[in-house]
C-alpha cells in the first residue's frame, strides 16, 4: 500500500517540473517568487528558517531538474532517482523545519502549487 501511495506521490510531484519547462524565462521568475511567497505563508517560516529553506529547496529542486534532463527516456529509473532525492533531502528539511509534519507538508505544497499552477493555465486558455 505505502509503495502505490509514493509511486502516485512520486508521479504527481513530476508533473510540477513539466510546468516549469513550459514557461517561458519571464514566467519562470514569476513563478518562483509566487511559490516562494505561498510556501513561506503556509510554512510559516520565520526568516532565519526562510534563509535557510531557499538555498536547500533549490539545490533539491535542481538536482531533480537534472536527473529528469538524464533520464528522460527511462521514466522508473526516473522515479527512483527523484524518490532517493527527496529521502536525502527530507533530513536536511528537517534540520531547518524540526518537524516531520512541516517537512511533509513540503511535498503536499510542491504539488498544492503544481496544482494552482495548472488549474491557472487551463483557465487562460
Amino acid at each position: 500500500m505505502t509503495k502505490k501511495v509514493t509511486v502516485l506521490l512520486v508521479i504527481l510531484l513530476n508533473i510540477n517540473y513539466f510546468c516549469y519547462a513550459q514557461a517561458q524565462e519571464g514566467n519562470s521568475k514569476r513563478i518562483d517568487s509566487l511559490q516562494v511567497e505561498y510556501f513561506n505563508k503556509e510554512l510559516v517560516l520565520t526568516p532565519e528558517e526562510s534563509d535557510k529553506f531557499w538555498p536547500v529547496y533549490n539545490s533539491y529542486k535542481n538536482e531533480i531538474k537534472s536527473v529528469r534532463k538524464e533520464n528522460e527516456s527511462d521514466p522508473i529509473a526516473l522515479e527512483e532517482k527523484v524518490l532517493n532525492i527527496r529521502k536525502k533531502y527530507k533530513n536536511d528539511f528537517k534540520r531547518i523545519l524540526n518537524t516531520d509534519d512541516r517537512v511533509n507538508k513540503v511535498y503536499v505544497l510542491e504539488k498544492n502549487f503544481r496544482d494552482m499552477l495548472r488549474n491557472e493555465l487551463l483557465e487562460r486558455q
